[in-house]
C-alpha cells in the first residue's frame, strides 16, 4: 500500500511537472527539458554502473556520470548553437576514445579487469544517453512541445495503464514474459490501448503539427491512422525497455536500479521506456508525417 501511494504521488506530481517544463519552458531552444535529459541520463548510467559492478564489470562514479552526460549534452549544445550532427559524431568518438585508451593505464595486475571496464563504459555511454538524446533532437521541430508531450503521454500513459489493469483485472494472468513475472496481458493490453489512444487523439487534436508525408498509401494516408501507427510502435518501444531494464536487472540481482524515486526505485527504472521509445518515436514520426 505504500508503494501505490508513492507511486501515485510521484505520478500527480510528475505528469504537472513534465507538462510545465515541456510546454511552459520552451526558452533557450528548450533549455529546461534539456538539462533536464542530460541530468537524468546521467544519474541512469551512474545507476547502471553500479548494477554492472555486482558482475566485475566497473568504472568509477564519476566516469559513468560523465559518460551518461555526454551524448545529450552533445544533442543540447549541437541544438543551443545550431551547429550540424558531425558535432555530435565527435562528442561519440570522445567518449568511445576515452574508453578504450583509459585501459592502457591500468597497472599490470589489474589488465584482467580492462574487459569488464570496457563492458561497463560502452554500456554507459549508450545507455541511457544515446536513447534518450533523441528527445533533445525533437527540439529541432516546428511544434516540438506538442511532439515532445505527444512523445510523454504515449509512454506515461502505456505505464499508468498498464499498471491499473494489472492492479485491477491481472491477478490470473501474470506470468507470461519470464524476466517480469509480475507483468499481465491485462497491463499490456491496457497499455497498448492507452499509447494507440494518445496517438489518434493528438493526431485529430493537432493537424497542423500532425500532418500526414503521404496521400495515396492506404491507413497511414489519414491523419488519425498514422497517429494510430505512431501510438501503437512507439507504446511496443516503451514495453520493450521496460522489459529490458528489467532483464538488465535480474542479469545483475538488482532489484532496483536505485532508489532515488519513490515507489518507483531509481532513476533507470523511470525512464528506461523512455529511452528505448525515443528513437522509435522520432524515427516513425520522421516517415509518417512531415516536420
Amino acid at each position: 500500500m505504500k508503494k501505490m501511494l508513492q507511486r501515485l504521488l510521484i505520478f500527480f506530481i510528475g505528469l504537472p511537472l513534465v507538462i510545465l517544463i515541456v510546454c511552459f519552458l520552451p526558452h533557450f531552444n528548450h533549455l529546461a527539458l534539456n538539462l533536464t535529459v542530460i541530468v537524468f541520463s546521467a544519474l541512469g548510467a551512474v545507476e547502471i554502473a553500479a548494477m554492472l559492478e555486482k558482475k566485475q564489470m566497473r568504472i568509477s562514479k564519476i566516469e559513468a556520470l560523465i559518460l551518461g552526460a555526454l551524448m545529450p549534452a552533445a544533442e543540447a549544445l549541437s541544438l543551443g548553437f545550431n551547429w550540424d550532427a558531425q558535432v555530435a559524431a565527435a562528442f561519440f568518438f570522445a567518449g568511445v576514445f576515452q574508453v578504450l585508451v583509459s585501459g592502457i593505464f591500468l597497472r599490470s595486475e589489474n589488465f584482467e579487469r580492462y574487459a569488464g571496464r570496457m563492458a561497463a563504459g560502452f554500456t554507459t555511454l549508450i545507455y541511457p544517453g544515446l536513447l534518450l538524446q533523441w528527445i533533445i533532437k525533437m527540439g529541432r521541430w516546428e511544434g516540438a512541445e506538442i511532439i515532445i508531450m505527444v512523445f510523454l503521454l504515449i509512454v506515461m500513459g502505456n505505464d499508468s495503464a498498464a499498471w491499473a489493469a494489472g492492479m485491477l483485472f491481472g491477478r490470473g494472468n501474470r506470468g507470461i514474459i519470464p524476466v517480469s513475472p509480475n507483468k499481465s496481458a491485462a497491463g499490456f493490453i491496457a497499455g497498448g490501448a492507452a499509447s494507440i489512444a494518445v496517438g489518434a487523439v493528438a493526431a485529430l487534436l493537432f493537424p497542423g503539427t500532425f500532418v500526414p508525408r503521404f496521400d495515396s498509401i492506404f491507413i497511414i494516408s489519414s491523419a488519425l491512422g498514422a497517429g494510430i501507427i505512431l501510438g501503437l510502435l512507439s507504446g511496443l518501444a516503451a514495453v520493450l525497455g521496460d522489459l529490458s531494464e528489467s532483464a538488465i536487472k535480474r542479469g545483475t540481482g538488482s532489484k532496483d536500479s536505485g532508489h532515488l524515486m519513490p515507489g518507483r526505485g531509481g532513476v533507470l527504472d523511470s525512464i528506461d521506456s523512455v529511452a528505448l521509445a525515443a528513437p522509435v518515436f522520432y524515427l516513425i514520426f520522421t516517415l509518417l508525417f512531415k516536420f
